[in-house]
């Protein structure tokens, strides 16, 4: 359920969405970090679920003591009304059992809330590649059909990779089998975007291949690859922007 911390619910009408999935590194999350410190974005809201490990502290983008003390929690709402973006940050891990609840509540919003398209960032295991994933960029996306119709234009004129689907089981010749999406380490990543097929939802995935560490590269890779497309900013984010 969404939560207006203003005395009136916002409009998302037309809105993009963007939000991170929980996955390896939290490069998804990092990188909607840097989207809403670098925009500036302005909470308006939160998401009230029992589906996420419960936890609360201090704004992460406080600019001032004052700003800092208060309270936040797991899963909440920005908005940049002048570029008709909403952006939600997951801070808490999906509870292992509430994870298709999780998905069922997120596609009900998505839709009721009428935003014009949803990004979901996210990241996968990079020792877990197919041979064909190896070379190249690390970067991949996956659009639903809804998304494709207005979007194939764009996505063929950028280059992107789409991501590739693998055997079901490597090795093996059995010509019977079809390839499969596969997501490890992903988190709702696949869940989500098939959920969003079935609803004629027009989402698309963007995620890097990367292992956990020092993530913060990934993040920034991750959050200029979606810049290249939706021009949020004139120039890419880099670690010298951010830190000022």
């Amino acid at each position: 359920m969404f939560i207006s911390s203003q005395s009136s619910a916002p409009s998302f009408r037309d809105f993009t969405l963007v939000m991170p999935a929980v996955a390896v590194g939290n490069v998804g999350q990092l990188a909607v970090d840097l989207i809403v410190s670098t925009l500036n974005m302005s909470r308006v809201g939160h998401i009230h679920t029992d589906c996420l490990i419960p936890m609360a502290g201090n704004d992460p983008y406080a600019s001032s003591k004052e700003d800092g003390e208060e309270l936040h929690t797991p899963a909440e709402v920005y908005a940049a009304a002048e570029l008709k973006l909403a952006v939600l940050q997951i801070r808490a891990p999906i509870l292992q059992s509430k994870t298709k609840r999780f998905r069922q509540l997120l596609v009900s919003w998505i839709k009721s809330s009428g935003f014009s398209r949803t990004v979901v960032l996210s990241s996968s295991h990079a020792y877990q590649r197919d041979d064909q994933q190896l070379q190249g960029t690390p970067l991949r996306y996956l659009v639903t059909p809804s998304l494709l119709k207005g979007s194939a234009d764009a996505l063929k004129e950028m280059g992107w990779r789409e991501m590739e689907r693998v055997p079901a089981f490597p090795g093996l010749t059995d010509g019977n089998t079809e390839p499969r999406l596969c997501i490890p380490g992903g988190g709702i990543t696949k869940g989500l975007y098939t959920d969003s097929c079935k609803e004629d939802l027009p989402l698309a995935v963007l995620l890097v291949f990367c292992s956990e560490g020092d993530n913060i590269p990934d993040a920034f890779a991750l959050a200029n690859h979606l810049n290249d497309w939706l021009h949020l900013l004139d120039d890419n984010v880099s670690d010298t922007t951010a830190q000022h």
